[in-house]
């Protein structure tokens, strides 16, 4: 059982930067898939980003590509998101997610969201 608590969202002007932290407990020594989904009012939930605690196979979606980063610290079982140049359209709910082993089946673990809202 993993519990997964987001922090560093805010309110910030169009084209500036934040860094959102996904705070993990501790991994039970499978290899986890980790993402950052997101949702606006009104709109379907979406993946940001993703990659394995493996290292390997990172994923973003193509709105983000070139301005968001996805990275870890497995030695202090923290998942980030470095959100660069942000857009209004950026504005949403952040969510960090967790699944054993694969995303391709949907994520077993939600975070609660920290809230990132982009003005123009």
């Amino acid at each position: 059982q993993l519990t997964l608590v987001e922090s560093g969202g805010g309110s910030v002007e169009a084209g500036g930067s934040l860094r959102l932290t996904c705070q993990v407990s501790a991994y039970t020594g499978t290899n986890y898939c980790m993402a950052w989904f997101r949702q606006a009012p009104g709109k379907e939930r979406e993946a940001v980003a993703q990659l394995y605690t493996t290292g390997n196979l990172t994923y973003y979606a193509d709105s983000v590509k070139g301005r968001f980063t996805i990275s870890q610290d497995n030695a202090k079982n923290t998942l980030y998101l470095r959100m660069n140049s942000l857009k209004p359209e950026d504005s949403a709910m952040y969510y960090c997610a967790a699944a054993p082993v694969s995303c391709e089946y949907g994520m077993d673990y939600w975070g609660k969201g920290t809230l990132v809202t982009i003005s123009s």
